[in-house]
């Protein structure tokens, strides 16, 4: 991320607030365009919310089928085959 990167090159505080307070413009202008397209604010957090929760049931569901796949002695592309799965899932 944009941080480490400053951090690993030991810029001053003021270099780091200055950074900071342009990525936080950048964002401003980033929420103003999305609410002149008609989206609302708390429409998008409840977006981010399920786009959150839906990767942590993915990442969850593919640690138990490479388990699974770990016990049969399989690999975890044979698995999505044979529960009906596209790899894209």
């Amino acid at each position: 991320s944009q941080l480490q990167v400053l951090e690993s090159a030991k810029v001053s505080p003021a270099e780091e607030a200055a950074e900071l307070e342009r990525r936080r413009e950048q964002l401003d202008t980033e929420i103003a365009q999305l609410e002149a397209e008609g989206y609302r604010v708390q429409e998008l957090e409840h977006h981010i919310d399920k786009l959150h929760e839906y990767n942590d049931i993915k990442d969850i569901g593919q640690s138990l089928l490479g388990r699974i796949a770990a016990l049969r002695g399989t690999t975890t592309r044979d698995l999505y085959t044979h529960f009906g799965l596209e790899l894209d899932d």
